[in-house]
Formats: C-alpha cells, sequence, structure tokens
C-alpha cells in the first residue's frame, strides 16, 4: 500500500485523490494520535488550530477537517486563511495540542493538501505520520473510532484574533524598522496576501502589493515565487528598493533586487548568516543549507568564516539538522528559510522582513548584499524511465562522476540522486562556465541512461 504522506502533507487533487472523505479520516486519525479523545482526567480539553490558503477547495476541506476533528472531543480554533508559519505559530503560542494547514503550497490551484502539526508548531516526525495513517488505515478496515458524545464532543469556534497576533509576533522580533524602503510584495494569491503587505507597512516600509486578490481560483497562477516575471517588472517599474515573492502557502520567500535581478534562498541565506555573524545572533556560526545549494554559497561561507553543514534534500531535513545541532539559521535554495530563534518551520513573510530590514540598518542595496556570494553556473538534468535505485551501487557510473569532478577542480561539483517521488535520476552540475557544466552534465546523462536504463 503506497504511503499516503509525502514529504510535506499528504497532497492531491481535492475532490479527486484528496476527498473529503480522506480529510475527515486523517484528521480523526490525527486527532487519537497527537491529542488524545475527549476531556483528560484533569479536565484539560484538547485543542487544534485550522488554517487554510485561500484555494476554493479550502472551504469544504476545513469543514471535512473540523468535523473530524470535532467528532474526536478536539475543540477546534478556526482561524481561516492565514499562511502555514502563522498556524505553526498559534499552535505553539495558544498551547494547542495540534494545529492542521490546508494547503498545496506552490502546487497549482486544483491541488490541495493537509497538512498536521504537533505540539508546539513543530512538522511531525516520520513515525507520527506512519502512526496517523495506521489508524486510519485500521479504521477503514473495519475498526470503529472511540468517539466521545454529549458534552465530549469537540466545540468549534472562529479564531478572528490570529492574524493581529502573528503579525504582532513578525513586529516583535524583527531587528529594526524599514523606514525609507520600497518593497514590492507577491502574494501569489495566496495565504500571504494579506499578512504580508500589513506586516511590511507596520515595520515602516512603503509597500506596493500585486497579486494579492486572491478570489480562490487564481492562487500561484503566473505569479508568486515561481512566477517572478511580474515581481521583476513591478519592482522596476516603482523603482522599489527590493521585491519579495512567496509562494501558495507562505512558507518561502524569494527576492528580486532593485535592477529586477532574482536574489535565491542560497543568496539570501548568505545574506542573513553574514549578518547574523556580525551581530553575533548565529548560534556556533554555523548554517545549515542542502546538498542542491549552490556551490558559490558554499565557497562564500568558507570565505567569510561561516562554517556550513549540508543535509538531504528538504527543509524537513534541515530543521532536523538545526533542532538536533542547535543551530539557528538554514534553508533551502528554493526559499525556505528557517529562522529558529523565531519560528518552528519556514516563514516566507518573516524571512523577507529580516532581508529587507538588513537593507535598512546597512544602507546598502540588495544587490550590494547578495554579491557575498556568486552564483556559479548550475545544470539540471532529470533523466527518466531508469532504475533509480542503482544510483549507489553502479561501479561504471561512480567512475564516470569521479572522472567529471576532476575534470571540474574545485571550482566545479556533481551531484546524482536519486528522485523521491518519481522514476528518474537528478543530474547536478555546477562549474566556473556555463557551457562546461552543460558540456559535463549532458556526458553523465548519457552514461546514466546507457547504465540505469
Amino acid at each position: 500500500m503506497a504511503r499516503l504522506f509525502g514529504t510535506d502533507g499528504v497532497r492531491g487533487v481535492a475532490g479527486g485523490t484528496l476527498t473529503p472523505e480522506l480529510t475527515l479520516g486523517l484528521s480523526v486519525a490525527a486527532a487519537h494520535v497527537l491529542a488524545g479523545t475527549g476531556a483528560a482526567a484533569d479536565g484539560h480539553r484538547p485543542t487544534a488550530v485550522v488554517g487554510r490558503d485561500p484555494r476554493a477547495s479550502g472551504e469544504f476541506l476545513e469543514a471535512a477537517v473540523v468535523a473530524g476533528l470535532a467528532s474526536a472531543g478536539v475543540d477546534v480554533l478556526r482561524a481561516g486563511v492565514l499562511p502555514t508559519p502563522a498556524v505553526a505559530y498559534l499552535t505553539g503560542s495558544l498551547g494547542a495540542d495540534l494545529g492542521v494547514m490546508l494547503s498545496a503550497s506552490h502546487n497549482p490551484m486544483p491541488d490541495n493538501g493537509i497538512k498536521f502539526i504537533a505540539r508546539g508548531g513543530h512538522k511531525l516526525a516520520d513515525e507520527l505520520e506512519d502512526q496517523i495513517e495506521e489508524a486510519y488505515h485500521a479504521h477503514a478496515a473495519g475498526q470503529p473510532w472511540d468517539r466521545p458524545t454529549a458534552a465530549g464532543v469537540g466545540r468549534v469556534r472562529d479564531y478572528d484574533e490570529g492574524f493581529d497576533n502573528y503579525v504582532a509576533h513578525l513586529m516583535g522580533v524583527l531587528p529594526n524598522r524599514l523606514d525609507g524602503l520600497t518593497v514590492v510584495i507577491d502574494g501569489a494569491n495566496g495565504a500571504a496576501a494579506r499578512v504580508s503587505p500589513e506586516a511590511f507597512a507596520r515595520a515602516g516600509a512603503e509597500v506596493v502589493s500585486i497579486c494579492t486578490e486572491p478570489d480562490g481560483l487564481n492562487i500561484n497562477d503566473n505569479c508568486g515565487s515561481t512566477h517572478l516575471e511580474g515581481l521583476r517588472a513591478a519592482v522596476v517599474a516603482h523603482g522599489a528598493d527590493l521585491g519579495v515573492a512567496h509562494d501558495g502557502d507562505a512558507d518561502r520567500c524569494l527576492a528580486v533586487d532593485a535592477d529586477g535581478n532574482e536574489i535565491d534562498g542560497d543568496q539570501i541565506l548568505a545574506v542573513l548568516a553574514t549578518g547574523m555573524k556580525e551581530a553575533g545572533t548565529l548560534r556556533k556560526n554555523t548554517v545549515v543549507a542542502t546538498v542542491m545549494s549552490n556551490l558559490g554559497f558554499k565557497l562564500a561561507m568558507r570565505r567569510e568564516g561561516v562554517e556550513l553543514l549540508q543535509t538531504a534534500v528538504g527543509d524537513r531535513y534541515v530543521l532536523e539538522e538545526m533542532k538536533h545541532g542547535g543551530y539557528s539559521l538554514g534553508g533551502e535554495q528554493s526559499g525556505h528559510v528557517i529562522a529558529l530563534d523565531h519560528a518552528t518551520t519556514g516563514d516566507g513573510t518573516l524571512t523577507g522582513l529580516l532581508l529587507a530590514a538588513r537593507v535598512a540598518k546597512t544602507g546598502r542595496s540588495l544587490a550590494d548584499l547578495a554579491g557575498v556570494m556568486e552564483r556559479l553556473p548550475q545544470v539540471l538534468i532529470n533523466v527518466p524511465d531508469v532504475d533509480k535505485s542503482r544510483v549507489a551501487t553502479s561501479a561504471e557510473l561512480a567512475t564516470a562522476v569521479s572522472d567529471a569532478e576532476r575534470e571540474l577542480g574545485e571550482t566545479g561539483r556533481v551531484l546524482l540522486r536519486s528522485s523521491g517521488t518519481e522514476p528518474l535520476v537528478r543530474v547536478m552540475v555546477e562549474a566556473a562556465e556555463t557551457e562546461l557544466a552543460r558540456s559535463v552534465a549532458d556526458r553523465l546523462a548519457d552514461v546514466v541512461k546507457r547504465v540505469l536504463g
């Protein structure tokens, strides 16, 4: 039986693979695993915070989640449309037993997803996801739920204070104001459409908002962090100092400088890491990133005297390493940036604020700050229809990679990895020159096809 949980919750086409029945069942299972059911002997009643992005399907899926939780004896605070990191923050700050976020992040509108958040506002460990799946499948196979009745059922109320509480939290951790800056914000017609412009305005910036009018159907539609063209144009047209773009649930942030050039997650990490080192807030003088980070980031951190720890691809692995080692900053090239002193997960609005605060404090342009690292040319080729399980065991492939690494020397890098969700192998090559990176990547892709096909 295929695992329901992917790298970030359970996703699918809303009404297709992600049905209200599945959503309700998973919510009951999560209530049993994460909160117990009904009132405890000490009178404590389990509580959940439920939020969603603006997708139309979120309306009926939210109803299913609320029904499942309340039927299991969990009191529900329905927070409405808020970013994933806001739901995580509220789960922790309110002492809730769990949180639930309905979103498919940067996926197109027909998709949706359900993410469960543990006590304290933290992502679930794999073993907790497995327990939820086991409970769900056991019920589907005929095992009845132990549901409360009468006064034991959960109560539901709208939690309208969530918006202001979250924005106040952001203001409380901002190191300095943004007065004098003009910032363009692309809200992806998603969960950050209200929050991000409000937060930047309260911090003192002059805000120009684009793609901040969600209608339930236009989320991520040629906008947001996966489509920066509109943000680039708006920044240049308004003469802004910088622009920030979020994805659908606002747990990531990419930026553009005053000339409209993209500033990716690696560059954002570089700017924040050097600033935190200067301020003495970069714990253990270390930043955590994934193996997909650009080699230019690694070289820049070495030059700046910052230690770099690298993990497998996925912000959950970055977060696990940060928590294990007690580090304060980590993230991914895609724009998931985790400031662990202030958030329990990647937070796109917070990331944008911290980046703009660095610009305001130093008086330097974002382009100048991002110049701390040189982004080396990176070529990525996906090789489909191959036996990805043999990537680590093929001697011929290992020899080809070793030959390529010798050719590239210290100014290049090769990474081969199996996709976690598709039958393909990803070939990534970095080099000082684009032509060299392309040539080496093409050669390696041919070897992968021949050896693993």
